[in-house]
């Protein structure tokens, strides 16, 4: 990529559909995210980017907990998650905005630091408001399993995740006198009755994207607050350098003379 960025096309939404489960007393939260998926992989071969078969799953995963649990929080919230795992080793990171309607992430595999426990920190931005952050341990090396213990730990209310088909994805989260002996006991199986079995009611349909919103524009100033030798050791081989957006990783190629105009330009 050039340091020119092209305009802006956004990628297709999808629908997140979220319903109230009456006599039930909670929230049920669906989407098909095929077509987020499909723009999850064209993001990976813009950027020459691959997955082993272990991370791409895992983000595959984290990538639609966290659109479900996004639609199912106020509009103002914005969210990222890292999940540190043992076993695989690796690092993965999703973060997304109900303010934008936009999820984004990705998978590192590189110096990863070896602990004993499986990590899982939380921060939550909301207008207004101070951040907020946490972090919990989890066992299973499963994205859903980790959210529900996140769930449970901080949030200190139950949540579940059923996979309703292979790309079809299901959230449940107790609301206050949720009938929990029925909440406890459903499975995949039953989720897949749910419309038949219980009464629900639509409360809203929102629309999120795989789109991380990083240009060569947010690179430059990230740039620009190294040491002028850093910066010069970054030159130092030719007049470009490639440069990685820690969220999603994507790759942008600067030029010096570009980078030396934005630095120029910039107020004083």
């Amino acid at each position: 990529m050039s340091d020119v960025p092209d305009s802006k096309i956004h990628n297709e939404a999808i629908e997140i559909h979220c319903y109230f489960v009456r006599h039930r007393n909670a929230l049920a939260v669906r989407a098909q995210f095929s077509e987020l998926y499909t723009d999850f992989y064209l993001h990976l071969m813009q950027h020459g980017l691959r997955y082993d078969a272990a991370p791409d799953q895992l983000l595959k995963d984290g990538l639609a907990a966290l659109t479900l649990h996004l639609a199912s929080r106020p509009r103002t919230e914005a969210t990222a998650w890292t999940m540190n795992f043992q076993d695989p080793l690796l690092n993965l990171f999703v973060t997304g905005s109900s303010r934008q309607g936009i999820v984004t992430g990705r998978a590192f595999t590189e110096d990863v630091k070896k602990g004993d426990k499986n990590l899982f920190f939380s921060q939550v931005t909301e207008e207004g408001r101070e951040a907020r952050q946490s972090t919990i341990e989890f066992d299973e090396p499963d994205v859903f399993r980790a959210v529900e213990t996140y769930y449970q730990l901080s949030e200190q209310r139950p949540a579940r995740y059923f996979r309703h088909d292979e790309e079809d994805f299901v959230m449940l989260t107790a609301q206050p006198d949720c009938d929990m002996p029925w909440f406890l006991t459903l499975d995949d199986e039953s989720i897949k009755r749910l419309d038949e079995e219980e009464e629900l009611s639509l409360l809203e349909v929102r629309k999120y994207r795989f789109e991380c919103g990083c240009s060569i524009d947010r690179i430059y100033p990230i740039i620009a607050s190294l040491p002028p030798e850093s910066i010069d050791d970054l030159f130092s081989s030719e007049d470009t350098a490639n440069a990685q957006c820690p969220r999603c990783g994507a790759t942008f190629k600067m030029t010096r003379e570009g980078f030396d105009a934005f630095v120029a330009d910039r107020p004083k």
